[in-house]
C-alpha cells in the first residue's frame, strides 16, 4: 500500500492532503489571509511607553501597534523542570524601553478584536527535537524526559552545540534520538538565526525578520515518524522551502 503526502498551493490557500492506500486520511488547509503570528519575529519601534500599565506598544507593521508589557523583556531563563531555577525581579517600564527605541520582538499572541499582538523580546526558535535560545548559555530538558540517564546524554551531546549565537532547550520527541539528528537540528536553527540577524543589520530592513512556518513544512515536521513513500508539491517555492528544513524532519 502506497502512503503520501499531497501539497498544493495556490495564491490564496494552501492544502495537505494524506493518502494512504488511495484512500483520503487527513487533510489540512490554511488560508493565506486567516494566518496566524504566533511566532514570527519583527524588527519594531516603541510608539509609546505607559508607565502606569508597565507596559509599551510596539510598531511592527500591522494595524494595530503590538503590546509589549515589563514582564515580557527579560533574559533567557532556567526555568525547566529539574534544572537550576533563578527569579527575576520586574523592572519599572520606563527603565527597560524607551519611545523611538528600536527592538527585535516575537509574537506570542495574535491580534484579537481591537487588541494588538502580545510581544516578547525573550525570543526562541524551535524545531522537531530542540528549541533555539538567542543569547542563552544552557542546556535545559522537557521535565518529561524522566530517565536521568537519558537526560544526561543528551544535555552531554547538545551542549557540544552550544556557542556565543545561543542554548537549547531538549524537547520530548528528542528522547531515545542519536546524535546526527539532534546535530542536524542545531545546525537547521543556527542557520535561521543567522538569517534572521542579518536582516535585522541591513538599513532598509523594518518588520518582520522571521515567519513561523509555513502548513507544508509544519505537517511535514509532524509526519516525521510516518513511513511515506512519496511527498508531491505542485510550488516551487515550497519545494524549496521544504528541502531548508532540517533532515530530521523528513519522514523515514
Amino acid at each position: 500500500m502506497t502512503a503520501e503526502l499531497l501539497v498544493n498551493v495556490t495564491p490564496s490557500e494552501t492544502r495537505v492532503a494524506y493518502i494512504d492506500g488511495g484512500i483520503l486520511q487527513e487533510i489540512h488547509i490554511e488560508r493565506e489571509a486567516r494566518r496566524g503570528i504566533v511566532g514570527n519575529i519583527y524588527k519594531g519601534r516603541v510608539s509609546r511607553v505607559l508607565p502606569g500599565m508597565q507596559a509599551a506598544f510596539v510598531d511592527i507593521g500591522l494595524d494595530k501597534a503590538a503590546f509589549l508589557h515589563a514582564s515580557d523583556i527579560m533574559p533567557h531563563t532556567e526555568c525547566v523542570a529539574g534544572e537550576e531555577q533563578k527569579q527575576f525581579t520586574v523592572r519599572d517600564i520606563s527603565e527597560l524601553v524607551r519611545q523611538g527605541q528600536d527592538l527585535m520582538v516575537q509574537v506570542v499572541k495574535d491580534p484579537l478584536g481591537t487588541k494588538g499582538a502580545r510581544l516578547t523580546t525573550d525570543i526562541t526558535l524551535p524545531s522537531r527535537y530542540l528549541v533555539f535560545m538567542p543569547g542563552a548559555s544552557h542546556v535545559g530538558v522537557s521535565q518529561r524526559i524522566e530517565s536521568e540517564s537519558e537526560r544526561e546524554r543528551l544535555k552531554k551531546v547538545v551542549a557540544e552545540y552550544c556557542d556565543e549565537q545561543g542554548g537549547f532547550i531538549i524537547r520530548t520527541a528528542a528522547e531515545g534520538v542519536g546524535e546526527a539528528e539532534l546535530a542536524s537540528d542545531a545546525a537547521y536553527l543556527k542557520r535561521v538565526w543567522t538569517k534572521v540577524m542579518e536582516r535585522k543589520k541591513r538599513p532598509q530592513t523594518r518588520y518582520q525578520l522571521y515567519g513561523e512556518l509555513a502548513l507544508a513544512q509544519r505537517v511535514l515536521r509532524d509526519f516525521a515518524d510516518a513511513e511515506l513513500d512519496r511527498i508531491r508539491v505542485d510550488s516551487r517555492l515550497t519545494y524549496e522551502a521544504l528541502l531548508e528544513l532540517p533532515r530530521s524532519t523528513f519522514p523515514r
